[in-house]
C-alpha cells in the first residue's frame, strides 16, 4: 500500500502494478479499493499500463477529513495524477464514472482520456421522483446513524432482494459496508445530484477524448444514459458491451480500455 496527500491535507491510500502511461481506477459506491473488480482489472492492465487503484476519502485505508465537497475528490484524483507524473488515464465505474467526469471537466490535459462505464444518471420523470425519495431517506439513515440500513436502502433501490438483503445482514462483509456507508452520501447526494438526471450542459463542457460505455444485458435506462453522454461530450465514443450488466466482467472490459487507451 502506498499513499498520497491530498490538497486538504487527507492521505489517500493506492495500490500501484505494473509499467507504462498511468490508469487510475475511480470505483463506485460502497467500494474500496480491495472490494470490487479493480484488482483484477488492474492485474489484466499492467503489462501495458501503470495502473492505480485507489480508496477514495472515507474508504479502506484513506482519510476523510470534512466538510466533504465533489472538489475534495476531484483534488485527490489529481494528487495520484500528480504522483503518476501529471497526466493520466481515467477509468471509472458506476458512480465512479461520474466522479471521473468532474475530473475530466475540472483538471482539463491531466486526464489524457476518460473511459465511463455506465455512470447512473437516469432522465425518466419516475426515476427522478425516487432517486430524490431515496437520497432524502438516506440523509435521515445516516443523520441516526442507522448504517445498516442505509446501506440496506442503497441494495433495495438497485433490485437486490429483501431475503438477500437479510442475509447478507448476517455475513462477514457486511460491518465493511456499514463502515463505509456514509460514502453513499458522497456519491448519491452530492456527485449524482439532486434528481441524477444526465448532466449534459456539464458534459459539453469535457474536451479530453471519452469513451462511454453501457452493458448490453444491463438496465435499459443504461443505454439511454450513455447515447445521451456521447452525444453530449464533443469528443466521445460510445460503446455497448454486449451481455455484460452493470458487474462488468474484467475480462471483457480490459481489452475495451487497452484498445482506447492505446489508440
Amino acid at each position: 500500500m502506498n499513499t498520497v496527500t491530498s490538497k486538504d491535507g487527507t492521505k489517500i491510500a493506492y495500490d500501484k502494478i505494473g509499467r507504462g502511461p498511468a490508469v487510475i481506477l475511480v470505483a463506485g459506491a460502497l467500494c474500496s479499493r480491495s472490494f470490487w473488480s479493480g484488482p483484477e482489472l488492474a492485474e489484466l492492465l499492467a503489462p501495458h499500463f501503470t495502473v492505480y487503484n485507489y480508496d477514495r476519502r472515507g474508504r479502506g485505508d484513506s482519510g476523510d477529513t470534512k466538510p466533504y465537497a465533489v472538489e475534495r475528490e476531484v483534488e485527490d484524483i489529481e494528487a495520484l495524477i500528480d504522483e503518476a507524473g501529471g497526466a493520466a488515464y481515467l477509468y471509472g465505474h458506476s458512480s465512479g464514472a461520474s466522479l471521473a467526469l468532474e475530473a475530466a471537466i475540472k483538471l482539463g490535459g491531466k486526464v489524457k482520456k476518460l473511459a465511463m462505464y455506465e455512470a447512473p444518471y437516469n432522465d425518466d420523470d419516475e426515476a427522478k421522483r425516487a432517486w430524490k425519495e431515496y437520497t432524502n431517506q438516506l440523509t435521515n439513515l445516516l443523520a441516526a446513524n442507522r448504517r445498516g440500513d442505509a446501506v440496506a436502502l442503497f441494495m433495495e433501490l438497485v433490485g437486490t432482494p429483501a431475503d438477500q438483503i437479510e442475509a447478507m445482514r448476517h455475513a462477514p462483509t457486511w460491518p465493511l459496508f456499514e463502515a463505509i456507508a456514509p460514502t453513499l452520501a458522497y456519491d448519491h447526494s452530492a456527485i449524482l445530484g439532486e434528481d441524477a438526471s444526465v448532466p449534459t450542459e456539464r458534459a459539453a463542457i469535457v474536451t479530453t477524448p471519452t469513451l462511454v460505455m453501457n452493458g448490453g444485458a444491463s438496465y435499459a435506462f443504461m443505454y439511454d444514459t450513455a447515447q445521451a453522454l456521447g452525444k453530449a461530450i464533443p469528443n466521445a465514443q460510445v460503446r455497448t458491451l454486449e451481455g455484460q450488466t452493470h458487474d462488468v466482467n474484467p475480462d471483457v472490459l480490459a481489452p475495451v480500455l487497452m484498445e482506447f487507451f492505446s489508440g
